[in-house]
C-alpha cells in the first residue's frame, strides 16, 4: 500500500476507535457536537443515538476510562490536565490523577534490538550482568537492572519499540480535533484547546527524548553537588541515547514503605522536611525544579540521605518569574486584590477580556480567608487549589511553567502530609521566600534592575520619534488600515453553507423528477416496457441522489 494512503487509512481506523470508545463510555453527545458520527461504526451510531449513559460511574470516572482505553498519548494528556485546574473542573482533575499507564512489559527480543540499534552492541558486550525481568514497565518504556563490566550497578531505561509512531499519529488526531472544536464549539474555544495540545506535544516529546532527561539530571547534579542530604543518580552517557538511559543504581527504601522506614529507624518527619527544603531550594535558589516528587520517586537511604529519581518532569522559572510569584503570594497575604490583578497582567494571563469587577469581587472573597496570616499559616495545597478554581471560573489560563509549579507544590505537599499528616510545607517555604525577597530588594539588585530599566527606557525614547514619523507618513499616504474582526460568525457561515448546499441539491433532485415526469408523458422513443427510457433513467438518478442525501443527513446527525 502507498505510504500516504496507508497513513490515512490508519488515521481513519484510529478515528473510528476513538469514537467507539467515547460512545461506549456514554460520550455520544460529544461526538454529535463535533459532527463525527460518519467516522464511527454503525454499532456506535446506533448505541450513541439510542443507548443510555452508564449509571454506575460518574462522568469524571468515565472520562478517565476513555483516556486509559485509548492508550499512552491520551493517558499523558489526562495526566497533564490533572495539574491544570485552571482549565478543567476540580472533580475531573482529581479523577485524572488516578490515571494508570502501567502496561505489560515488552519482550526481551525487543530489548536486545533497541540496545543493538541505539548503542551498536549486544547485551554481553555492554553489561556483565543484565536482569531479563524489568523492575518497572510503563507505556513509554521499561527499566532493567544491570551491571557494567567495570563493576558498577546500573538501571537501564529502554523506550518501547514503535511508541513514537503511535504517539505522533495520536497527536495528529488531537490537533485535528482540537482545531475543529476551537472553531465550532463556543464553550471550548475559550480554553484554547490547540494550545493545550501544543503543551502536551512539548511535554511528551521531552519525555520521549531521554537525552533531555539526562540533561535534567546533570543540571540537578550540578545544583546539589555539595549538598550533604540530597543524592542524585549519575548518568552513564556512553551507555545512553535518546531511547536508552543508563543511570547509577541507588539502593534505598521507597518512602511509602513505612514499616521498612521504622525498621531502619528513619525519621519520617526529617524525610518530609528534607524533601520540602530541597524543593524550595530548587524553586527559590536554582529556578529549576522537580515537578513530580511523590513517594515513588523518593528513596530514603540507610545513612539518612534522600535520593531523588525520575527527572522527566522538570520546570524552569526565571528570576523575574520567581519575583512575580512572590508578589502574588504577598498580594494574597496582604489582601490586596488590585496588586494581584497587576501581577496577573505582568504574567500575561489576564487580558483585556477579563471582567475585572467580577474577578475582583470573587478574589476579595477568596482573600478574606487568608488576610493577615503569615506565610507559615497558609496551606500551600489549599491556596493553590482554590486559586486555580478561581482562575478557571474567570477563564484565565496559567502559563505551562507556572502550572507545572502548582503541580510540583501540590505533589510535594501531598508527599509531606503522607509522611506526617499535619505537616505544613509553607513553613519550610517562608525562610526561602524571605531570603529571595531580601536579595531582590538589596541595594545592589535594585541598582542592577534600575540600570537595565534605564537602558530599556532610553532605547524606547530614542526609537519613538522614528516610529511616530513612520506612522504619520503611512497615514498621510492613505495606507493606514484598521482591521476589525467579528468573532463567532465562522460557525454560522459554515452552517448556512451546508444548509444552502443541501437545499440546492434537493432542488436539483426535484427538477430531475419533474423533468422525467414530463418525458414519460411524451411517449418518446426508445421505450422500456412501454415507458420512455430517458424518463426511467431520470427517476433512477433522482432516487439514487435522494437516498444519498438521506444517508448523508443521517450519518452527520443533522436530522
Amino acid at each position: 500500500m502507498v505510504p500516504g494512503i496507508s497513513h490515512r487509512y490508519s488515521m481513519v481506523k484510529r478515528y473510528g476507535r476513538i469514537i467507539d470508545v467515547l460512545v461506549s463510555n456514554g460520550f455520544g453527545y460529544f461526538v454529535d457536537k463535533m459532527g463525527l458520527w460518519s467516522m464511527g461504526s454503525v454499532r456506535s451510531r446506533v448505541k450513541g443515538r439510542f443507548g443510555k449513559e452508564k449509571e454506575t460511574d460518574t462522568r469524571p470516572e468515565r472520562a478517565r476510562k476513555v483516556l486509559e482505553e485509548l492508550g499512552p498519548t491520551y493517558v499523558k494528556f489526562g495526566q497533564l490536565l490533572s495539574m491544570r485546574e485552571d482549565l478543567i473542573p476540580l472533580k475531573y482533575a482529581q479523577e485524572f490523577t488516578k490515571l494508570q499507564n502501567d502496561v505489560p512489559p515488552f519482550p526481551l527480543e525487543d530489548v536486545k534490538a533497541v540496545l543493538k540499534t541505539e548503542l551498536g552492541r549486544d547485551i554481553p558486550e555492554l553489561f556483565s550482568d543484565f536482569d531479563e525481568k524489568p523492575v518497572a514497565a510503563a507505556s513509554i518504556g521499561q527499566v532493567h537492572k544491570a551491571r557494567l563490566h567495570s563493576g558498577e550497578e546500573v538501571v537501564v531505561k529502554i523506550q518501547r519499540p514503535g511508541i513514537r509512531r503511535i504517539i505522533e499519529a495520536d497527536l495528529d488526531i488531537m490537533y485535528s480535533l482540537a482545531g475543529f472544536a476551537q472553531q465550532h464549539i463556543e464553550e471550548i474555544k475559550l480554553y484554547n484547546p490547540v494550545a493545550v495540545v501544543d503543551e502536551l506535544s512539548r511535554s511528551i516529546h521531552s519525555e520521549m527524548d531521554y537525552t533531555q532527561e539526562a540533561r535534567n539530571i546533570e543540571h540537578f547534579l550540578s545544583n546539589f553537588e555539595n549538598d550533604p542530604v540530597i543524592v542524585i543518580p549519575r548518568v552513564y552517557n556512553d551507555y545512553s541515547s535518546d531511547r536508552i538511559l543508563t543511570l547509577e543504581y541507588i539502593e534505598g527504601i521507597k518512602c511509602n514503605k513505612f514499616e521498612k522506614l521504622a525498621n531502619e529507624k528513619l525519621d519520617r518527619e526529617k524525610i518530609a522536611t528534607d524533601v520540602s527544603e530541597a524543593f524550595m531550594k530548587q524553586v527559590f535558589e536554582h529556578g529549576f525544579f522537580h515537578a513530580d516528587l511523590h513517594s515513588g520517586n523518593i528513596f530514603a537511604l540507610e545513612d539518612g540521605r534522600i535520593a531523588l529519581l525520575d527527572f522527566g518532569m522538570a520546570g524552569h522559572l526565571s528570576e523575574d518569574m520567581r519575583g512575580l510569584l512572590i508578589d502574588a503570594l504577598i498580594a494574597i497575604t496582604n489582601g490586596d486584590s488590585t496588586q494581584y490583578i497587576e501581577v496577573m497582567r505582568d504574567l500575561g494571563v489576564a487580558d483585556e477580556k477579563l471582567d475585572v469587577r467580577s474577578f475582583k469581587a470573587d478574589y476579595d472573597h477568596f482573600l478574606f480567608k487568608y488576610y493577615g496570616r503569615t506565610l507559615d499559616q497558609v496551606d500551600a495545597t489549599e491556596v493553590s487549589s482554590e486559586m486555580l478554581s478561581l482562575l478557571r471560573k474567570h477563564q484565565i489560563q496559567v502559563p505551562p511553567n507556572v502550572a507545572l509549579l502548582f503541580k510540583g507544590v501540590m505533589t510535594v505537599s501531598g508527599f509531606a502530609m503522607q509522611m506526617v499528616p499535619d505537616f505544613n510545607v509553607t513553613e519550610i517555604a517562608e525562610p526561602y521566600a524571605r531570603k529571595f525577597m531580601k536579595k531582590r530588594f538589596s541595594p545592589r539588585n535594585i541598582a542592577k534592575n534600575s540600570s537595565k530599566n534605564l537602558w530599556y527606557v532610553s532605547r524606547l525614547l530614542s526609537r519613538a520619534p522614528l516610529q511616530l514619523s513612520h506612522i504619520l507618513e503611512v497615514a498621510e499616504k492613505g495606507y493606514l488600515n484598521l482591521k476589525f474582526e467579528h468573532e463567532g460568525t465562522d460557525r454560522l457561515l459554515s452552517e448556512i453553507s451546508v444548509a444552502s448546499n443541501r437545499l440546492a441539491f434537493s432542488l436539483i433532485i426535484s427538477a430531475i423528477i419533474v423533468g422525467s415526469s414530463l418525458v414519460i408523458q411524451t411517449g418518446m422513443e426508445p421505450q422500456v416496457w412501454g415507458v420512455p427510457l430517458f424518463g426511467l433513467l431520470g427517476f433512477l438518478a433522482a432516487g439514487i441522489f435522494g437516498m444519498g442525501l438521506i444517508i448523508y443527513i443521517i450519518r452527520t446527525g443533522s436530522l
